[in-house]
């Protein structure tokens, strides 16, 4: 069986060579006589892989001093609770919402103060990213709350909101390492590893130190707090040790192939094949508005569901898997992160050009 080009949102698609890597090293890790996966997290091996880990991180992302790197558990969605719980000092914070996740951080947010809602583009499907230059944000907002990549609905803040001086946190699971990021626009940048970086069972939290503190919310238990994990460099417990090392060879491979930018350059590439195929296609159309289009998940629909279905049960038949679109919208999406290889889209694009011509 030879590998499928698989276009999943998450868990997606990694790089070959660092899954042949990890294959080698399964084993025995580097004469050690056994493997990541069974190896103590306080053992001396394996506070060289995390700690080489985040060293490699920084240095791709140009992190400033002044911010932690935590690699913790509990997904994106743990976080939408654990940023109220620490960072909500005046129980009010903004959210712009453009998308499902987006949604539940508000939602979740409700639970602990004020959540308000300064943007949404729910009134067109999340189409489209609103404008962001002049939002009312109550003064006394702890912070302003976005998703930057909508996974689902194939957005991405091409500028990042006006907060008025206020805190900027950032959900970038979709768009994380895809291009080169200034962190010290945000108070908060994070997101799980499962769909650019690694496999499920991580989330990485770049925080700046003046926002981890004692003062959490009243009740907020010891796991959920920042500064239990920064104080303790993410040793505070077990952490999900085998998905920290396999991040740590994407990070290796990342800086192999050149950094942030030339993986900005090869995505923006990757995705222009396959947006201006459905920009003159007279059956298939991506469902963005242009200005605001995703370079790492790209949906698109022909406007008839039994011609969509009968797309994705073909395309599977011919070795292009998860391109169904999630069960909010229907149609396709193909996400097409870093370890997505350019030829897989271009095969893609020949196979929806000779699917058109058959339908």
């Amino acid at each position: 069986m030879s590998r499928v080009y698989n276009f999943s949102a998450g868990p997606a698609v990694l790089p070959e060579e660092v899954l042949r890597e990890a294959a080698e090293e399964m084993m025995d890790y580097k004469g050690s006589g056994m493997s990541v996966m069974e190896m103590s997290h306080r053992s001396k091996v394996y506070d060289g892989i995390i700690k080489e880990a985040e060293a490699d991180l920084r240095e791709l992302m140009e992190i400033p001093d002044n911010y932690k790197v935590l690699f913790l558990q509990g997904g994106a969605s743990q976080q939408f609770a654990m940023i109220p719980m620490n960072l909500m000092k005046n129980k009010k914070a903004a959210y712009i919402v453009t998308g499902q996740w987006a949604k539940k951080a508000f939602q979740e947010a409700q639970n602990y103060g004020e959540a308000i809602k300064v943007a949404s583009s729910e009134d067109e499907t999340f189409s489209y990213i609103p404008d962001c230059s002049d939002l009312d944000i109550p003064e006394d907002a702890d912070y302003v709350y976005i998703c930057e990549n909508n996974t689902i609905y194939g957005t991405k803040y091409k500028t990042l909101p006006n907060t008025k001086g206020h805190t900027l946190v950032a959900d970038v699971s979709s768009c994380f390492l895809s291009e080169p990021v200034d962190v010290s626009k945000y108070g908060i940048i994070y997101g799980g590893v499962q769909k650019n970086i690694g496999p499920a069972g991580v989330v990485i939290v770049i925080i700046r130190e003046d926002l981890i503190t004692e003062d959490t919310l009243p009740g907020t238990p010891t796991m959920l707090k920042y500064k239990t994990h920064a104080d303790a460099d993410s040793l505070y417990n077990t952490p999900p040790a085998y998905g920290i090392y396999v991040c740590g060879k994407v990070f290796k491979w990342l800086k192999k192939m050149g950094g942030l930018s030339t993986m900005k350059e090869r995505n923006e590439e990757k995705a222009k094949i396959l947006y201006d195929f459905l920009d003159g296609s007279k059956m298939f159309k991506g469902t963005v508005r242009k200005e605001d289009r995703s370079l790492m998940n790209v949906p698109f629909v022909t406007g008839d569901k039994e011609l969509d279905a009968k797309f994705v049960k073909e395309a599977e038949a011919a070795g292009f898997v998860n391109l169904k679109g999630h069960r909010t919208v229907g149609g396709m999406r193909a996400s097409i992160y870093n370890a997505m290889p350019k030829e897989g889209v271009e095969k893609l694009v020949a196979f929806m050009k000779k699917f058109e011509e058959e339908n």
